[in-house]
């Protein structure tokens, strides 16, 4: 929390082809968060450093100015960006040392994206949580298996190291960071002056499970999706599903799951859940009326499908994440 006019510096750093979201988002709100300092020293000072500072040329073909890292003096959190040249700046000598070497006196050390990348190959992360674009998670794993990523989080705090998922999960580090050195109010406030819709808490997944399937379906079952998503409080057994494709029961499992990496099952109760926390987040509902709603019949079958799927029951998690807006719901 915040104690004091202390005034942190928060060194971006930049390579090239570094994705300009992963450092406009957090910057922005960094910046945001200056706003209240009213007539005093801003709570934050804000820095953009390269290896070799000048310009650097991101991904989208724009040029940003930066400072040398050599030049940025006293650090208190440091955000690494990811981008498409990230694997490149993995294996830039002068950075991983620079990095490595004032790791020990930064406060934070924090990654947007794939910007992971770059502190794992500073040796940063090693035995620690942490959580990139859902797209590189499985190389992240594979190429540092000493780290335990979590393919799902927005964002992952384990000691002083932060990192984030992909792109705008930026955003809702920054605010996680001001949130630690401000307060819930400050952040609630930078929340709203970047019209997002929610300060989102690091457990939320990173996409929802539609977007999943349409990821992983080959085109087959789309119509299918749908009409689940849209009768989830009624029968959805295997038979049910194969007759409305008119296959039969074994036909349709086998096809179903060489399809989509999933059993039908498993899919009805991840669209049933993914219903069910969006229910919770912007809702004033009971959670015996979402439970029926989403098809678990009864409360205490929501209630075990959250515990083992999220870790936390719908009561918890709806206090966790619920919007403002939805305050005061019936329990």
């Amino acid at each position: 929390m915040e104690g004091g006019l202390q005034q942190r510096h928060v060194v971006f750093v930049v390579f090239p082809d570094a994705l300009v979201l992963d450092l406009s988002g957090p910057l922005a709100a960094f910046e945001l968060s200056c706003e209240t300092s009213e007539g005093a020293a801003p709570p934050y000072r804000l820095t953009v450093a390269s290896v070799a500072g000048g310009l650097v040329r991101t991904s989208s073909g724009l040029e940003l100015m930066s400072q040398p890292l050599s030049g940025v003096g006293e650090v208190d959190t440091l955000v690494v960006v990811g981008g498409p040249g990230v694997h490149l700046a993995a294996c830039e000598p002068r950075l991983l040392a620079w990095i490595s070497d004032r790791a020990r006196g930064i406060r934070r050390v924090c990654s947007v994206c794939t910007g992971a990348f770059v502190l794992a190959a500073a040796g940063l992360l090693g035995g620690r949580r942490v959580v990139t674009h859902w797209g590189s998670c499985r190389l992240l794993q594979d190429r540092y298996p000493d780290l335990t990523v979590s393919p799902d989080a927005i964002y992952e705090h384990d000691g002083p190291v932060w990192t984030s998922a992909g792109v705008t999960a930026g955003i809702d580090l920054a605010l996680a960071l001001i949130e630690d050195d401000r307060g819930h109010a400050e952040a609630i406030r930078v929340a709203k002056r970047l019209v997002v819709y929610l300060k989102r808490g690091g457990g939320q997944t990173q996409f929802s499970v539609p977007l999943a399937l349409q990821a992983a379906d080959d085109g087959g079952f789309e119509a299918l999706h749908s009409w689940i998503s849209d009768h989830l409080d009624q029968d959805l057994r295997v038979e049910t599903l194969a007759e409305r494709v008119s296959m039969s029961p074994r036909t349709f499992a086998r096809l179903y799951a060489a399809r989509t990496g999933r059993t039908p099952a498993k899919v009805v109760e991840e669209l049933r859940l993914d219903a069910a926390r969006r229910a919770l987040e912007e809702t004033r509902q009971s959670i015996k009326e979402i439970a029926v709603r989403c098809g678990f019949a009864d409360e205490e079958r929501m209630r075990r499908a959250f515990r083992r799927r999220l870790g936390v029951n719908p009561q918890d998690y709806r206090g966790k994440f619920g919007s403002i807006e939805a305050g005061g719901v019936a329990r």
